[in-house]
């Protein structure tokens, strides 16, 4: 009964994880589509465009109206809607997280780290799914006001494939190796080590996937280096905003190493187990 109880409220748990994950997903992805339209109608075009219907309506009392103000507003308005439903539900996400790890604690220790690391492998993809830094690039102009130069938003697949395009290949297999290729391998293999936990060749994975995770964090870093060697020498002043995506990666990275432990310590038992059942030859 007990162990019934366990499996569903896990089941619902990482239910509810995969579900504020997509909504998260969704209105990160609404905010970084209308981030490009206002950065659009903030050009030197759009705003000399917004000051000629400003004249317009003043010249016709207010009869006829700033179309163009109106549609930014409007696009602004609906932004700052998307960021804060973006965070809101990423803290409902963090929370559930915390919750996941403290009842994992609660369920077999084998038990706990299979709902660890399937709770590990959803927060990588909502990582590489969603974009981890977005940069403006704004400058003051005469008569115009801040005018926005350029506008870049990118997540850690759509960096690898800009830096493969702009022939920057070794960097692009760098990120690709150590923010996709190897954490998925690790993800994946932590959980068949957990599904296969009697298998002799477990206490090697164990040990190996624990050296290599200290260099999870390799392609934040490189991402945003390239975004801001990307925008640097464009004239304009640089603002760098970090997105959902590095929370859900940095997440990533926590629970892989919790994960792994836990994991170390399920073989470790079974290794134990095994040596104290064997009984020594006599001569």
């Amino acid at each position: 009964m007990i162990k019934a109880l366990r499996i569903l409220i896990s089941l619902i748990l990482l239910s509810t994880l995969v579900y504020f994950g997509f909504i998260t997903y969704e209105y990160s992805k609404k905010y970084e589509m209308n981030t490009p339209q206002i950065a659009k109608a903030s050009d030197a075009n759009g705003l000399a465009s917004e000051r000629i219907d400003e004249l317009t309506s003043i010249i016709s009392l207010g009869l006829v109206k700033n179309e163009s103000k109106i549609k930014l507003d409007g696009l602004k308005k609906e932004q700052q809607k998307s960021k804060k439903m973006a965070e809101l539900n990423l803290s409902y996400f963090m929370g559930i997280l915390f919750f996941t790890l403290i009842f994992s604690f609660f369920c077999t220790l084998r038990g706990g780290a299979m709902l660890l690391s399937l709770a590990t492998f959803i927060s990588l993809v909502y990582g590489l799914l969603n974009p981890i830094l977005m940069v403006t690039i704004h400058k003051k102009v005469d008569y115009l006001g801040d005018v926005i130069l350029s506008f870049e938003s990118k997540g850690i697949i759509g960096s690898i494939v800009k830096l493969f395009d702009s022939g920057e290949i070794a960097v692009s297999f760098t990120i690709l190796l150590f923010s996709i290729l190897l954490p998925s391998l690790k993800s994946l293999t932590l959980t068949f080590m957990l599904i296969f936990y009697q298998h002799p060749w477990n206490q090697k994975m164990v040990r190996f996937f624990k050296q290599i995770g200290k260099w999870s964090m390799i392609d934040v870093f490189v991402v945003a280096t390239f975004l801001v060697y990307f925008t640097s020498n464009t004239g304009g002043v640089s603002e760098a905003e970090i997105e959902v995506g590095l929370y859900f990666f940095l997440a990533y990275v926590i629970l892989s190493m919790i994960t792994a432990i836990q994991t170390h310590k399920v073989i470790h038992t079974v290794k134990k187990v095994d040596s104290s059942l064997t009984i020594p030859n006599k001569t």
